[in-house]
């Protein structure tokens, strides 16, 4: 059973990630990229790294997917007129594209397994610990800063990206508590006296 579902999440994956490529709408893309999300997580937890496929499911698909989603739904894009300029840079990407392939195939051919490799494989991890435990006894212990290190160049990035982003339209009427709380009688009201017959 293992086999099957493995090659059914496989197989899932690879067709939802061309589809992502290919599809014309994007708002299609962002839905199958969330089913390849899924599908890897299911591949995770075949191979007993439910630690990462919670993450997957977690990070990706509830935060990173569903954000870029509603931004593709709420943002009036025009699509067509950002494909209009796609003949322009098309040899541009495919050099790109070239590079890249090249750098990844030199990286297969000349991958070869590290010496301890093999040492490592006859000492597996106890019984009594699951991966999530020994993941965590690893990151808040040997790499406890380096953790902490990543968390706040995450944190500054997103205060950076909130001020880049944040900008304050003049004719917006905003809220100001010490003005509200300064207002009395003599500064709101004002008391007419209204001729009998002839309206306000």
């Amino acid at each position: 059973m293992a086999a099957v579902f493995f090659y059914l999440f496989a197989t899932i994956m690879i067709a939802s990630a061309c589809v992502v490529i290919f599809a014309r709408n994007p708002v299609h893309s962002v839905l199958f990229l969330i089913l390849a999300f899924c599908n890897g997580a299911g591949l995770f937890l075949l191979a007993g790294a439910e630690f990462l496929a919670m993450l997957l499911i977690v990070v990706y698909v509830g935060a990173v997917a569903v954000l870029f989603l509603f931004v593709v739904m709420m943002l009036d894009v025009d699509f067509a007129e950002l494909k209009q300029g796609f003949a322009k840079y098309l040899p541009i990407s495919a050099a790109v594209g070239a590079v890249v392939l090249a750098e990844l195939g030199m990286v297969a051919v000349g991958w070869r397994p590290a010496g301890a490799a093999r040492s490592l494989l006859e000492t597996p991890i106890a019984s009594d610990v699951s991966n999530t435990a020994a993941l965590g006894q690893v990151l808040y212990t040997k790499y406890a800063i380096f953790f902490q290190t990543s968390a706040l160049v995450l944190l500054t990035a997103m205060i950076g990206a909130i001020v880049l982003t944040l900008h304050h339209k003049p004719n917006v009427k905003r809220q100001n508590i010490d003005e509200q709380n300064a207002r009395n009688a003599k500064n709101v009201v004002e008391i007419r006296k209204v001729p009998f017959r002839t309206g306000v």
